[in-house]
């Protein structure tokens, strides 16, 4: 049911502005009910705004704070699509990010992964949606061996994505104004388009290890 999120309200970002350094227990006290009611709820009623547009997106979690400061400047979220599969959101000072990855694999993921990669046909479908995603704005990382894994050549036309051992692609959306209001969601779920063929070849690919 669209309408129940409503934008952040711009008191938000004074309360983590409030939270930023090194904020004791006092400081974390005083403005708790404050950043739950202006930062964490609009992210529930984002995510589950979200989860109504596409029930794909039904499975999420948004973060409590956590004794560490980093978790009371920087509200997440995340969105399960599949094993070790996901979208993540994150709202801060900085505006809104959002990555989708395939990350902290479990056992045989990799393996998964790098069989599909070197597959001719998933292989080619998955370089040339890296390089739209890359295309359209999107930071393309993860965690990376230096050379090709043992058993495929270094000359292997798709050795820079065997050489990964997970796979992200991350944009800051920003920080104007549409984030006060229900703009928001159309941006998200449009960033979520973006990043649909990549995460779906993920889903397709790297299957839960046996």
């Amino acid at each position: 049911m669209r309408g129940q999120f409503t934008g952040w309200p711009e008191q938000a970002m004074d309360v983590l502005w409030q939270l930023q350094g090194e904020p004791g227990h006092a400081t974390r006290e005083r403005y708790r009910a404050d950043r739950e009611r202006l930062v964490r709820q609009p992210m529930i009623a984002l995510l589950n705004e979200i989860a109504d547009t596409d029930p794909r997106y039904e499975d999420f979690s948004v973060w409590h704070y956590r004794t560490n400061s980093w978790w009371w400047q920087h509200q997440g979220a995340v969105i399960r699509l599949g094993r070790k599969i996901e979208i993540s959101l994150r709202f801060d000072l900085d505006g809104l990010r959002i990555q989708g990855a395939w990350w902290y694999p479990d056992p045989g993921q990799v393996d998964m992964f790098r069989i599909a990669v070197a597959s001719e046909g998933s292989g080619r479908e998955l370089s040339a949606i890296v390089e739209d995603v890359r295309q359209k704005g999107y930071d393309i990382s993860g965690d990376m061996m230096k050379r090709p894994p043992r058993g495929y050549p270094t000359d292997h036309p798709r050795s820079d994505l065997l050489r990964h051992r997970s796979l992200i692609a991350a944009r800051l959306l920003g920080c104007e104004e549409w984030l006060h209001t229900p703009e928001a969601v159309d941006r998200i779920l449009s960033a979520a388009a973006d990043l649909d063929a990549l995460l779906m070849w993920l889903v397709r690919h790297v299957k839960r290890a046996a």
